[in-house]
């Protein structure tokens, strides 16, 4: 029987902050993420594969963190890559012998779940096959393997991490090889393969990056649990975005996973008991990168200045994101789906550049307006954004703001607008590029 003290003592337990992106990613969660670590224990990746990136300054040094959790960065804190991320060996090993060469110790700090499904050569090519077949229907993916890996997976034909190091590796090597081969003949019939995913050639490779990288497999789960039990605190770090969830994005111009507060759960192990904070990030705008519905893209001058003062281009692919004012409909549908507790506004400095704001409060489909979210691709492809306009006008630098009453009043004004339709607090404000440069209310 359990006493009741220590029932009492369970429930003052550490709890989870988890971040998340609230629109198609890209909106600045390694900002967030940093400055959780600094009083994290554990920094944990959930979902994605190196289609993802965190970009973070630290010591005046710019990382883009594809696969290692960006929280890592803080000198002391346990990153963990969970069960739901799709691991590209070779993408990993490059991260780590650049943190080691500035000074990180990856070594003590570094855990991977046994559990992680390994993206091969196999399934960059059949991504690449697949979004060539597709033609003008092409989804947008950044050619990564990562769909072809989660499809595996989810076929139940996945080699995890902890298959590398199993008797029957090989085999099942050689059998997925094959079977990927003959699925690339029907994809693109006109190219041959079999050089490029030569097995022996693969077996050998990929044997070399498991011996490297079988200091850092472990139980995660475990080592979760134990960390909640021991008091420590554990920070979950999202990839991607809730517009670009399997389930609850704008399908199919998604991503392969869950980026949403259920695949936080389904990605680390951890369980909905365990979650405290829920921080949705934004930018003061909107951006997406790839195909697919954007109700408030804008497609002239000021969409092209909004992506130049911001710097939108993408971590991963360096492609130029598509941009546009502000969407409360999507961010109050970001809310409901993920349970957030706190908002952070990144870029608030580049929108204070325009002396007229737009936000779109709601959407005109065929003369009904609605402030519902919908995926509904029709739907979506055919509203128009209804906005109202705010004052902007803060040209001035805003990046030595420490202070949220430090801010111009219409900085200001704009944050309580979003507080106040939203529904949820402004914990964080990005003023500027650099990472200190944040409000923490």
């Amino acid at each position: 029987m359990i006493h009741v003290n220590n029932i009492r003592e369970a429930c003052k337990m550490s709890k989870v902050d988890v971040v998340i992106g609230c629109f198609y990613g890209d909106e600045g969660k390694g900002k967030v993420i940093d400055y959780l670590a600094a009083d994290a224990d554990v920094a944990v990746r959930a979902t994605g594969g190196d289609n993802a990136g965190h970009t973070i300054k630290a010591n005046g040094v710019k990382y883009a963190m594809h696969l290692i959790p960006s929280g890592l960065l803080s000198g002391h804190t346990t990153g963990v890559i969970g069960n739901g991320v799709v691991l590209n060996p070779e993408v990993l090993l490059e991260e780590i012998d650049n943190l080691k060469e500035h000074g990180y110790d990856v070594d003590k700090y570094l855990k991977i779940s046994d559990k992680t499904h390994v993206i091969f050569p196999y399934h960059r090519k059949l991504d690449l096959a697949l979004e060539k077949a597709r033609k003008a229907k092409k989804i947008g993916t950044t050619g990564k393997g990562i769909g072809p890996s989660y499809c595996d997976k989810y076929e139940r034909s996945g080699i995890r991490m902890e298959d590398l190091y199993a008797p029957d590796f090989k085999e099942r090597l050689k059998e997925q090889t094959e079977l990927k081969l003959a699925l690339l003949k029907v994809y693109d019939p006109e190219t041959d393969y079999t050089k490029e995913l030569d097995f022996e050639k693969t077996y050998a490779q990929y044997s070399e990056y498991a011996e490297k990288l079988k200091p850092y497999v472990c139980d995660v789960v475990t080592l979760l649990h134990k960390a909640l039990e021991d008091d420590k605190k554990v920070v979950v770090e999202g990839a991607q975005a809730t517009l670009l969830d399997i389930d609850f994005g704008s399908y199919p111009y998604v991503t392969s996973s869950n980026p949403t507060i259920g695949g936080i759960l389904t990605g680390t192990g951890l369980s909905a008991s365990d979650i405290g904070n829920v921080y949705g990030v934004i930018k003061a705008y909107s951006s997406r990168v790839g195909e697919g519905p954007y109700v408030t893209e804008l497609l002239d001058e000021t969409g092209d200045r909004i992506r130049e003062l911001g710097h939108e281009y993408g971590t991963t692919t360096g492609r130029p994101r598509r941009c546009g004012w502000l969407d409360l409909v999507t961010l109050k549908y970001a809310k409901r789906l993920n349970g957030l507790t706190g908002l952070s506004v990144n870029h608030l400095d580049t929108i204070g550049k325009f002396d007229t704001i737009k936000v779109c409060t709601g959407y005109d489909v065929n003369g009904e307006v609605t402030e519902d979210f919908t995926t509904n691709l029709n739907v979506l492809n055919n509203a128009k954004p209804v906005y109202k306009e705010l004052k902007g006008g803060w040209d001035e630098s805003i990046a030595d703001c420490k202070t949220f009453d430090e801010l111009p009043e219409e900085a200001k004004a704009y944050i309580n607008f979003i507080e106040e339709y939203i529904g949820v607090p402004v914990k964080f404000i990005g003023t500027g590029a650099e990472r200190e440069a944040m409000i923490v209310r």
